[in-house]
């Protein structure tokens, strides 16, 4: 009887350790899976991969950087010859106030998630880019914004020039603001470094109607127009009060591991002075000279901080204000943000890309495609106008393998 008892009393009493024994293991949740840092490369390495390591079909790729080479420009490379013949012979006041050089063969690379994956012709060739000089014009200008040095863009640029600086003295040009010149909506009217802005692809039935043009309230009327970009450029000058090249240099292209062999260029008489030296103000193009000289690699490191949101490892340098800024469109054109951000608005421009997909483009053409929808930064140089930009982007999207194309 006793033994029968303490059989029982020492099973109720081993019961809770038999029921703890039979409960599942709590374990702590392990951390969700993390996707590793974005790569960008390092100065001197940019690093390559297969396009089967990014998602990518070979062949079909192959075809976009075929169709890049076909389409070359059927221009003469003698591209002082090529101004001469082309804005040359519809303009006045069209001699050259800037350095002008030949250009290479087509070229250009494609990468995605940063590594490079093609690449044609010589990427390393430094040739004039024209106007995608002016989306390093205008990040120069959102640097002062962000530094406090403009307010902000609605601001008129008037009120941020020293007395000695009549830009903006004139009636029409009073109420121009920063937003009407980064949209070329500001119809600048007046003489810059010896070009009128009428002579710049001139409107009229006759010469004689050149000078005499309409006159748009500012922010009204998109006109591209270089005469009124390079008003902006000195405008930032007079702001930054440092040559403009300095600042890119120092703020953008060495913390992105720029080559050391890209060149802005002004013009032979744009010179100013300001607080006791001489600085040279520069172009937003290359339709007199001058300009932005670079390579592709240079251009396509340039396209990667605007695809990584403007920031490089862990550092930032162009903000993301800035940039939807940039990418938004302005009343007087939808398919165009600050210059020279080409927009893909209704993808009418580029059927082929994503609407969110934007365009650096200058005359060439030269051209940074950038689309976040594919993780895709693409430099293509030295292509015939018409459609052949959206042929190559459709080929190149076309090579995305159908689990990690994502369109908008």
């Amino acid at each position: 009887m006793f033994r029968a008892a303490a059989f029982i009393v020492a099973i109720v009493l081993a019961a809770p350790s038999m029921l703890a024994r039979q409960r599942p293991i709590q374990r702590p949740a392990l951390p969700a899976a993390q996707s590793p840092p974005p790569y960008f490369p390092e100065r001197f390495d940019w690093q390559h991969k297969k396009p089967d390591e990014v998602g990518m079909d070979a062949a079909r790729l192959d075809e976009a950087v075929k169709a890049a080479i076909a389409a070359e420009s059927p221009g003469t490379r003698d591209l002082a010859l090529l101004l001469a013949t082309s804005f040359g012979r519809n303009e006045p006041f069209d001699t050259p106030i800037g350095p002008v050089k030949a250009r290479a063969a087509a070229n250009g690379l494609i990468a995605r998630h940063g590594y490079i994956v093609a690449e044609w012709g010589d990427p390393k060739s430094v040739d004039m880019t024209f106007s995608v000089t002016k989306t390093f014009l205008t990040t120069v200008v959102g640097l002062a914004w962000q530094r406090g040095l403009i307010h902000d863009v609605n601001d008129y640029a008037r009120d941020y020039m020293p007395p000695s600086v009549d830009l903006f003295e004139a009636p029409h040009n009073q109420t121009i603001k920063w937003d009407h010149l980064l949209r070329q909506t500001s119809d600048w009217q007046g003489t810059l470094w010896g070009k009128p802005d009428w002579a710049d692809r001139p409107e009229g039935a006759t010469p004689a109607d050149w000078p005499n043009r309409k006159l748009w309230d500012p922010g009204t009327h998109y006109k591209y127009n270089d005469v009124r970009v390079n008003v902006l450029a000195l405008a930032a000058l007079q702001v930054w009060r440092r040559p403009l090249p300095d600042v890119l240099r120092e703020e953008v292209m060495e913390p992105i591991g720029a080559s050391s062999t890209w060149r802005w260029h002004g013009y032979e008489n744009s010179w100013v002075e300001i607080d006791g030296q001489k600085m040279q103000s520069m172009t937003g193009g290359g339709h007199w000279g001058g300009g932005m000289f670079i390579n592709a690699y240079d251009m396509g490191r340039f396209g990667y901080l605007f695809l990584r949101n403007g920031k490089w490892k862990d550092r930032p340098i162009v903000s993301e204000k800035w940039m939807q800024m940039a990418r938004t469109p302005g009343p007087a054109n939808p398919t165009y943000g600050f210059a020279n951000w080409f927009l893909n608005t209704g993808r009418k421009p580029l059927p082929s890309a994503p609407e969110s997909a934007v365009y650096f483009e200058g005359n060439g053409a030269n051209i940074i495609y950038i689309d976040w929808d594919n993780d895709i930064v693409a430099v293509i140089r030295w292509i015939r106008g018409g459609g052949a930009l959206n042929d190559i982007v459709a080929k190149m999207l076309s090579a995305l393998k159908s689990s990690t194309t994502v369109q908008r």
